[in-house]
């Protein structure tokens, strides 16, 4: 695995590569991936959940206590839940969208996969994710496992980052681009 610049990255890695681990020895790693996405959604969709992991002004006991009350009321339970109580004991929960990043790039890997981010200006249908994934297996030359975002100022078109490349059809960018070459002509 290549090495980090950032030292949250680092945190997360570490983190997640131990997640992983300890998921391959239980034989429940797609448990696991299925609880850090359902804990991933709660953390998109909800503003007091978000302050909750990255305000210092939390004590770790404040921090731990409602990460297990959420992971219960959610059903994350097992080595998932107490990932996430442990996470906060160690006052690490900063780091936990990290963390559930490089442990899908981890388990993608493990399956054969490369991981994809995809972020659209909509939400993609089964049947779109489905044809940009064979799109996308013919560009990598192997499966890909793929991360959809929403973000409406996109306009439309897709935001796709494959590793270390990225492929912007994004309406918003090409209205950029276009702006910026009048603004040269003019």
């Amino acid at each position: 695995m290549a090495q980090s610049s950032s030292p949250i990255s680092g945190v997360a890695e570490r983190y997640a590569g131990s997640l992983f681990e300890l998921a391959l020895q239980a034989n429940s790693v797609g448990q696991v991936e299925a609880d850090l996405n359902s804990f991933a959604a709660m953390l998109e969709g909800s503003a007091d959940l978000t302050r909750l992991i990255n305000s210092p002004v939390f004590s770790s006991e404040d921090q731990a206590k409602a990460i297990a009350a959420i992971a219960d009321k959610a059903g994350i339970t097992g080595l998932t839940g107490n990932f996430l109580r442990v996470v906060a004991q160690n006052r690490r929960l900063f780091a936990i969208p990290g963390m559930i990043k490089a442990f899908r790039q981890i388990a993608a890997e493990h399956r054969g996969e490369t991981a994809a981010e995809v972020t659209s200006a909509h939400a993609l249908t089964d049947a779109q994710q489905t044809e940009l994934k064979a799109a996308l297996r013919s560009v990598a030359g192997k499966d890909v496992a793929i991360t959809v975002t929403v973000d409406p100022s996109l306009l439309g078109g897709l935001v796709v980052k494959i590793g270390s490349r990225q492929i912007d059809t994004s309406l918003k960018t090409k209205l950029n681009s276009l702006k910026l070459a009048l603004k040269e002509v003019g």
